[in-house]
């Protein structure tokens, strides 16, 4: 504990986008500084401080410096300023913001006690009413990589290697226009017999009907071997490998990680107007952003890069290239280091 100068707790049991985000930056950030989390649902191999622990947060590390306790929920906000301002815990309060709406004012309340502030895109910041700090999301480039050989790759997941795949991944739902894609690649795959289209992700209880419908919608357009939904998978790098498109069709969206997924494995998107996909993409050199919730531009847009070799490819060496020089993930753990020392110093 007396090395620990910071803590990131994660109050949420089931994985989410903000426990996904600790667990690929806490093992960068450890590099560099005393760094552990604190919470259920966390992988054992993460540095982490135990619930009985949390009382010797009341005294300064060895370095003299207050700890940073840097918070990504509502709920984490409200722990570390009991923490600071009823036990007097030596503490400075970080939060990160990932929302694109008003802030409820039980928000707005916490995040004006915060000693420092982080938004994860332009969109996010013009949200706060608080001086803030902008470090956007980053992708890990040596998970999220080019194949050696794509067909050797779609091979790898069972795809028939005769073709090309558009992709759509993440949670099945409507929130996430999953009937969007499948509704364009309706549109798209008859005249197109060179390409299949794969959904990857889980439909939880609440949205099963909702993935049924879509698989009948599939079955009576006589494409069910052709739009495939292939569930959830812990591998998903892997999925992304297969691709020669993405499409990222969500219809609301906190940042949105997938297209830098995408982007990283050298394949290029066309993505909704939401989160922080326009800040990602590169217009019309990565890909395309289209109006949100708006088919026929995703149709549109998707049908000419499926038809044009030549440019898809050169969008996907594009996306391979951004994401590796702007949104690497050593890049946001070192922004978010310099943060933390500017908290420090001013606090």
């Amino acid at each position: 504990m007396s090395r620990i100068e910071v803590v990131a707790p994660n109050f949420k049991k089931r994985l989410s986008g903000v426990t996904s985000t600790i667990i690929q930056l806490v093992p960068l950030q450890a590099r560099m500084l005393g760094i552990a989390t604190l919470g259920p649902g966390l992988p054992e191999s993460l540095p982490k401080i135990r619930w009985w622990q949390v009382p010797l947060l009341l005294k300064r590390p060895q370095s003299g410096r207050k700890r940073i306790w840097h918070a990504r929920r509502n709920v984490e906000m409200l722990a570390g300023l009991v923490l600071k301002a009823i036990f007097r815990a030596p503490l400075l309060l970080v939060f990160t913001s990932a929302s694109q709406r008003r802030h409820k004012r039980w928000t707005r309340f916490l995040i004006r006690r915060m000693d420092g502030v982080i938004a994860t895109s332009r969109k996010t910041a013009a949200y706060l009413t608080v001086p803030n700090t902008v470090v956007m999301h980053g992708i890990d480039t040596v998970k999220f990589a080019p194949p050696p050989d794509r067909d050797a790759a779609v091979e790898a997941v069972g795809l028939e290697r005769v073709r090309n795949y558009v992709g759509c991944f993440g949670r099945v739902r409507h929130q996430k226009g999953t009937d969007l894609f499948v509704d364009a690649m309706i549109g798209l795959l008859p005249s197109r017999p060179g390409w299949s289209a794969v959904i990857a992700g889980r439909a939880t209880a609440q949205h099963a009907a909702f993935e049924q419908e879509l698989k009948a919608r599939v079955a009576t357009a006589g494409l069910s071997e052709r739009i495939l939904f292939v569930g959830e998978h812990s591998d998903i790098a892997r999925w992304y490998k297969a691709l020669a498109l993405f499409v990222a069709p969500q219809r609301w969206e906190g940042f949105g990680l997938t297209p830098l997924e995408a982007m990283a494995t050298g394949v290029p998107v066309v993505a909704a107007d939401v989160g922080a996909f326009s800040e990602l993409i590169e217009e019309g050199v990565t890909g395309q952003v289209i109006p949100r919730d708006d088919l026929a531009a995703m149709t549109k847009a998707a049908g000419r890069l499926m038809d044009d070799d030549v440019k898809r490819d050169a969008a996907g060496r594009a996306s391979l290239e951004r994401a590796s020089k702007l949104f690497a993930l050593q890049g946001e753990a070192e922004a978010i280091g310099a943060f933390y020392q500017k908290v420090w110093s001013t606090g």
